[in-house]
């Protein structure tokens, strides 16, 4: 269902109708190549342009279409008219003279052994009187003679009055796609398992490159590298057997998606997410801002989508799109030279849209005005991490994450427990951590016990719940402290947060002898109103619990932010009431 789906918009995208947006055709692929040789008709050096430009520290090479390079492990095996240094031009760069002698007969074998309509080609001439004649001599005095030597750099052809390359001319390309040059010697012939019909069985799939943290030559979604994974005596692709074709589109597809400059493709902890749909939609380059963290140069495109996605939903209908266009997610995580499916959805793009709504209607919670409206996964991430540190955030948090928002299912129960974790280690629960319990306790809920009471954005003074009031109680205890004491350099947050949220019997009897002291400090006015208020709170509390498990110890954290939150707001509409007293 992947491939086939991939393969999918592969040919979508190919039948774009900007040429600009069209993915390579079969046996080329995109590639950056900072250096190109420029010859004469007779296979002399004119000069080597370099075509990197400044990005903004970085130096980002021109994109050409070139014949698909082969895949190299530690062997040597030549791309087609474009390759590195030492392929190209027989340097040497890391003083191994004879695996780069091997290496640049390898690049002149592949080249002599196109089909004849190729070789007769004159850029093909070109090429093989310049290889026939070249010495390092002539560019050791080139300006660009040690960038090249020292970063062995991708390098390909050009004919003298000619735009493009050398391998995209017109007869190469025939001649590449008659005869399959491009590929696998193996011309094994079986069933193609994505399409379904008889085709040229590729034997080794080309790398996956971009997901972070798997090797940067890339790795495989499909492959068979040891015999213990081989059946009936066949071998590598030919136990899953897909067509050439399709396997040049599923890679090419998935490459473009997983591009560092795609806007298909965001990142949630370990895992690479893309996204894409059957038909050019909206949500394609709107997820991108919904779940990533704002840029720099749009701080508010992230609130911007979110609000046109609640729009979308409410009305039935999208801007640009039809709601029941189907929609893709893919999930992908390192493992070793391999790639994990850490999670694949299909959905029609409204039934996405309304699952995403609820997900940030779980999350939401009342906040400072200085939070963000709607709290991005990364930063919800990052606040369950240690030290708020993105290197800590636990492998697959993310991907589990990521996916029962798409799958409206539970979250999992590692986000409540780093939640509640993380609020006790650092003696107080953050927007996004109350926000995270808010949403787990909720979903959860909804769920099992439908009828249950869910917890609101605010404070519910009607929630009686004992451990949400316990949490509730201490934030007016640690109120009645900051007011008895202004200017106090720790609060009893600091000292007795994490035993009130886990075993409340040991802490609260000391805590309500403290405040009577406490409100002794306060103006009687002032005090009355606390009193009343601990009255309310303690109304609902029959006795203060040994320990508080899990999920409890989650409600003692929304109560005691909510009622933080109260103190705040209400503070705030005291001091804009008194400003339009005046």
């Amino acid at each position: 269902m992947i491939l086939q789906a991939l393969d999918a918009y592969y040919r979508r995208k190919q039948a774009d109708p900007d040429p600009a947006k069209r993915l390579p055709a079969f046996g080329f692929e995109d590639k950056e190549i900072p250096f190109v040789i420029e010859i004469d008709a007779q296979g002399g050096l004119l000069q080597i342009a370099d075509t990197r430009s400044i990005a903004g520290k970085k130096k980002i090479a021109q994109r050409f279409l070139v014949p698909q390079g082969v895949k190299k492990a530690s062997g040597v095996a030549a791309n087609l008219l474009w390759d590195n240094a030492e392929y190209v031009l027989g340097l040497d760069t890391r003083g191994k003279p004879e695996r780069v002698t091997e290496q640049h007969t390898a690049f002149r074998e592949r080249i002599q052994a196109l089909p004849q309509e190729a070789m007769a080609d004159a850029g093909i001439h070109a090429v093989l009187n310049f290889l026939d004649s070249f010495t390092q001599d002539q560019i050791e005095n080139h300006p660009l003679f040690e960038d090249i030597t020292s970063s062995n750099p991708l390098m390909s052809f050009r004919l003298q009055g000619d735009l493009e390359l050398i391998c995209q001319r017109p007869a190469l390309i025939s001649g590449l796609m008659d005869s399959g040059a491009g590929g696998t010697d193996d011309k094994t012939r079986a069933t193609c398992l994505v399409t379904g019909k008889p085709a040229t069985i590729e034997r080794i799939h080309p790398a996956i490159k971009g997901v972070w943290g798997a090797q940067t030559s890339g790795a495989n979604i499909v492959s068979f590298n040891k015999d213990a994974f081989n059946s009936f005596g066949k071998a590598q692709g030919a136990n899953a057997p897909i067509g050439q074709g399709t396997v040049f589109s599923y890679t090419t597809a998935i490459n473009h998606l997983l591009d560092k400059g795609s806007r298909q493709r965001i990142q949630v902890g370990d895992t690479s997410t893309v996204f894409w749909s059957e038909e050019p939609h909206e949500l394609e380059r709107g997820l991108a801002d919904i779940f990533g963290e704002p840029v720099k140069d749009n701080p508010d495109a992230g609130t911007d989508a979110i609000r046109a996605l609640y729009k979308a939903v409410h009305s039935g209908s999208f801007a640009n799109g039809d709601a029941h266009t189907r929609f893709h997610v893919l999930g992908l995580a390192p493992n070793a030279a391999r790639i994990s499916i850490r999670f694949w959805e299909t959905a029609t793009a409204m039934e996405l849209a309304r699952r995403i709504q609820q997900h940030f209607d779980d999350l939401n919670i009342a906040h400072a005005p200085h939070e963000p409206e709607y709290l991005s996964l990364f930063r919800l991430l990052t606040h369950l991490a240690v030290l708020n540190k993105a290197d800590n955030i636990p492998p697959n948090l993310g991907g589990e994450i990521m996916r029962a928002i798409l799958e409206g299912l539970p979250y999992p129960v590692s986000m409540l427990n780093l939640a509640v974790q993380r609020s006790r280690a650092e003696q107080r629960p953050t927007h996004a951590r109350a926000a995270a319990i808010k949403a787990y306790l909720n979903r959860l809920g909804r769920r099992h016990h439908p009828n249950q009471k869910e917890f609101l954005p605010m404070l519910d003074v009607a929630n009686m719940n004992p451990a949400y009031r316990l949490g509730r109680l201490f934030a007016v205890l640690e109120k009645i402290q900051e007011e008895a004491s202004p200017g106090l350099n720790a609060t009893i947050r600091d000292r007795y947060y994490g035993a009130a949220s886990s075993t409340p019997v040991s802490v609260f009897t000391t805590l309500l002898r403290l405040k009577n002291h406490h409100l002794g400090k306060l103006s009687p006015g002032r005090a009355v109103q606390m009193e009343r208020l601990l009255g309310e709170i303690m109304q609902g509390l029959d006795d203060f619990p040994r320990q508080l498990p899990l999920p409890e110890q989650g409600r003692f954290a929304l109560g005691y932010y909510h009622q933080r939150q109260a103190f705040f707001t209400k503070s705030n509409a005291d001091s804009q009431h008194q400003e339009d007293s005046k």
